[in-house]
């Protein structure tokens, strides 16, 4: 990849995202479950960049959607409505209608919403339950346990099914998702019993989807999850679960950042080197946590690389963006190659939660988001230009 060639013809900053990398992490999921019938499904909210989600669907995937936009982005896609989950959040009565209109499956998150579906005359639904188990790199994306407003808690499984026997509503699929970017599979395995052990009392099953949540080594010293190790105990949980029900169901998965993170790399431009008396050294960028919110918002750690200068003596510097936040640090202390103004840097592992979450903060355009497909390069969204940011407004 020819760094200084794709910010010469997109820009800088730019989002670049190689698809083959993308294809790599769907096929090492589903080799990793040896379980059938397994569905997995992709979390559109980490990556919505359509051309990284056609190369998943065509690897055999369903689309995971939490609002409105992402139904209407599957859709577009052309996936089957029957393959689309939307996990509602607080949803309102109109988005009920309409996500019942399309004929995507809802995932209640509360008894009232599944109440309102029944009322509505809607016949199946999933369930999204809590198991009290939580997990996640850090607090801000741990989605299950007593301090997260996702999910209808466990105990309540009598109400659910209480509203099952009173209005006819089936649910047909039992969810979880207990938080993201774990790497460590105890706390999954031990809320998948959570789930199995509910979705047992639900009459009307035909699937339980375990959510998504698995991590990446963003730093050096991390390993990767034992996929292998993860997908066999699945499975024969999920093998266990389905003699004791005495029908052979749907397993499902949904992850997000497993798959598209690491094909990720924001590339940005140095616009100044400034070293303090004291000695610190601040390498500005031409982009900041308008494009990139992670580091700012989950103390997330992102590697960078000097591409112009590899080999220039190493240097601890503070990595830093162009937002008027003095919380806009992509990097602290971080020992780089010392780079000079008009070096090109990458901020890697950017392909899950950077775009996805970019704004026009400060009144900054949105840069371009460009794939790399098998050698070739597309341009998957233009750079916005201040013209079109201000021409929103009327």
């Amino acid at each position: 990849m020819d760094h200084a060639a794709l910010i010469a013809a997109h820009g800088s900053p730019l989002y670049v995202y190689d698809l083959d990398t993308v294809r790599a992490r769907c096929r090492a999921l589903k080799a990793a479950v040896p379980y059938a019938p397994f569905q997995p499904l992709f979390a559109i909210k980490a990556n919505p960049c359509p051309a990284v989600a056609r190369a998943i669907l065509a690897e055999g995937f369903g689309i995971d959607a939490v609002s409105p936009g992402e139904v209407a982005m599957a859709l577009h896609l052309g996936l089957d409505p029957q393959r689309v989950v939307y996990t509602e959040n607080n949803m309102t009565d109109a988005e009920q209608a309409e996500a019942v209109a399309q004929g995507v499956l809802v995932n209640c998150g509360s008894i009232d919403r599944l109440e309102r579906l029944a009322q509505a005359g809607v016949k199946r639904c999933a369930v999204r339950f809590n198991p009290d188990i939580g997990a996640g790199a850090h607090e801000k994306i741990c989605t299950a346990g007593p301090l997260t407003k996702f999910g209808v808690p466990n105990a309540h499984i009598e109400r659910v099914l209480e509203i099952e026997r009173r209005t006819g509503i089936r649910v047909v699929g039992a969810h979880m998702h207990i938080g993201s970017g774990f790497l460590e599979p105890d706390a999954f395995a031990q809320a998948c019993t959570v789930i199995f052990a509910l979705a047992a009392r639900l009459p009307h099953l035909e699937f339980v989807d375990c959510g998504g949540g698995i991590g990446i080594p963003y730093r050096a010293e991390q390993k990767p999850m034992d996929l292998a190790a993860m997908g066999r105990r699945l499975a024969a949980d999920m093998e266990a679960f389905c003699a004791r029900y005495g029908r052979r169901m749907e397993l499902r998965l949904e992850p997000g950042r497993f798959l598209v993170a690491e094909s990720g790399t924001l590339l940005c431009t140095v616009t100044s080197v400034k070293e303090t008396p004291e000695g610190r050294v601040f390498v500005g960028t031409d982009t900041g946590f308008n494009h990139l919110v992670r580091v700012a918002m989950y103390d997330a750690f992102h590697r960078i690389d000097n591409l112009s200068r590899p080999d220039a003596p190493r240097r601890k510097v503070d990595v830093v963006g162009n937002i008027c936040e003095s919380g806009d640090i992509f990097a602290r202390d971080r020992e780089l190659p010392l780079p000079q103004v008009g070096d090109i840097l990458a901020i890697r592992d950017a392909g899950a939660y950077g775009f996805a979450m970019a704004s026009t903060y400060n009144l900054r355009p949105l840069p371009a988001e460009v794939v790399l497909d098998g050698g070739g390069v597309r341009l998957a969204r233009p750079r916005q230009d201040i013209a079109a940011l201000i021409a929103a407004w009327s």
